[in-house]
This record gives structure tokens, sequence and C-alpha cells, in this order.
């Protein structure tokens, strides 16, 4: 007997219900409500102070410090990561292993540690001199503090940690892409660099953009480490304020909020990023699981 011809009429669209997650999703909800309300009513908590230093101009200009910062960093440990990445994937056997220290020290070591180091070198090296080695002739010098003050170190320190994870960040994105890709341009006769530059790494974006936002976000939070070396970024401030005033829980809300503000805003280049370079590609998610499809009569 044959089959019966199938007819795109009998398709009927079904909506998936997942009562669980309802269920979840208002435990998770109350649990949040429940932790801010203990919080507002806490009356250990004296929330005129809270209110009084939201806006104040040192924890704003702590702010600028902090966002300055990470984009500094976040640009020059990208750049660094590109480079590390595509001299680990070399056929030079001097550059892999280069990379790899280069990788393997900066991931092996605290980034406390390392913050400490740069916003401490001039207490190893007093003074500084660039000329050539081993002869007399010297382009210039100054001392170590002058050249390089606490801000910049705690960038050489952020950038040269977050490069030795963003390369491997990179390194992914680069082998996700289809080797054919790299024959099909060399078949074409353009050059390696050209190909990385216009075939490769546009396509690796969609791989690289998600974990280097979250990247980005940790950056972020990582620069109220530079608190130790006095840089006068968001936490470094709110920690002056409070050793001055002794409310330390209330200037701990104050600095979390603008934290959590400053993450959630950068969330949405982010995820435009993602959408950009994710043309073309299937995503499975919650909007595609909305409805199920079943096969009948209507």
């Amino acid at each position: 007997m044959a089959d019966e011809e199938f007819n795109s009429d009998d398709v009927v669209a079904v909506p998936l219900r997942h009562p669980w997650r309802w269920v979840f999703g208002g435990v998770a909800t109350a649990l949040l409500l429940g932790f801010i309300w203990s919080i507002y009513s806490a009356k250990s908590i004296q929330h005129n102070i809270v209110t009084q230093f939201m806006l104040d101009p040192r924890i704003l200009e702590g702010m600028f410090v902090t966002l300055w910062v990470t984009v500094v960093c976040m640009f020059i440990a990208t750049v660094l990561a590109t480079i590390l990445a595509i001299m680990k994937l070399s056929a030079n056997p001097l550059q892999r292993w280069l990379a790899t220290g280069f990788i393997e020290f900066f991931r092996g070591t605290p980034l406390l540690l390392q913050i400490v180091f740069w916003g401490y070198l001039g207490i190893i090296f007093p003074n500084l001199f660039v000329g050539i080695p081993f002869t007399n002739i010297i382009f210039f010098s100054g001392q170590t503090s002058q050249l390089i003050p606490a801000i910049l170190a705690g960038i050489i320190a952020l950038s040269l940690n977050e490069a030795a994870y963003s390369a491997e960040i990179v390194r992914a994105g680069i082998l996700a892409v289809d080797s054919g890709q790299v024959e099909a341009a060399k078949s074409l006769g353009m050059s390696g660099g050209y190909t990385m530059r216009r075939i490769v790494l546009p396509q690796a974006m969609r791989v690289i953009i998600p974990p280097m936002g979250n990247e980005f976000i940790g950056m972020l939070k990582n620069t109220s480490l530079l608190q130790v070396i006095a840089v006068a970024e968001l936490y470094t401030q709110a920690s002056t304020i409070s050793s001055a005033n002794l409310a330390q829980i209330e200037l701990l809300i104050v600095s979390g909020f603008w934290y959590l503000v400053m993450t959630t805003v950068l969330g949405f280049p982010q995820r435009a990023l993602e959408r950009k370079y994710g043309r073309g590609f299937a995503v499975v998610g919650a909007r595609s699981e909305g409805r199920a499809f079943k096969v009948g009569k209507r």
C-alpha cells in the first residue's frame, strides 16, 4: 500500500509547555527579591550614606578611570592575543615555544603578584635606561617611578595577563574555521597575512566574541586589584571614602552597584556583535524551542 501523500496543511503548530521552568523561575525571582529586601530593611546599613555617595564626584571619577583602564587594557590584550595565537599555530618551532612560554608564565602566576611586581618595579630597578646594549650609548634615562607611574604599571600588568588568557580564545576561534577556507584562499593566490585578516579572523569572530565578552567584563572587575598600587579606580575611591567615614558596608554597596551597572551596559554591545557575526548560523535556544510541530488533521 502506497504511503499517503504528505500535505503541508496537516502540520499543526503546538505550543510547548514547560511548567517546571516557570516554577524554578518563580523561586529564583522570590529569592532575589528576598535578598534585595533583606539589604534594604537591614537596620545596620545607613541608607542615607548610600544615597549620599551614589553620585559623589570621587565615585564617578573612579568609574571613569575603571572604564578607561578596562578599554585600554582589552585593546592591548586583544592585539597581543592575536599575535600570540598566530605564533602558537605557526610552523616555526621558535615562535611556538615563545608564545607557549609567555602564555604559561602569565597564566601560571597570580594576577595580584604581577600587579605588585610592576607597581614596585622601581624598587628592583630604580633607574631605567634605553640604549644600545654593551655600549655607552644611551638614548634616554630616568627614574622608574616617573617613567612607569602606578596607572601605567597597572595597565601593563592587566594587559599582559589578559593577553595570555585571550590568546587561547583566539587560537580556538582560528581552529574552528574550516581548513578548506585557507586552502581555497591559497589557491586564489592570497598571502598568508591577507588570508588571516580577510578570511579566517572574520569567521573566527563568531567563536571568539562570546568568551572575549566575558573576559572584558572580568577585566573591568579585575581593575579593583589596582588598589594595591594606589590607582584611583572605583574600588580605590570607595575604600578611601570609607576609611574616612568608617562606612565600609555602605561604600561597598555603592561600588557594587556601579560595577553591576557597568557590566550590564557592556553586555549590550557584546550581544550586538554576537548577532552580527552569527548571521547565517542556526541558534538553538529558548526562542527556537517555543513551538513543536505535530502532523495530523486540523
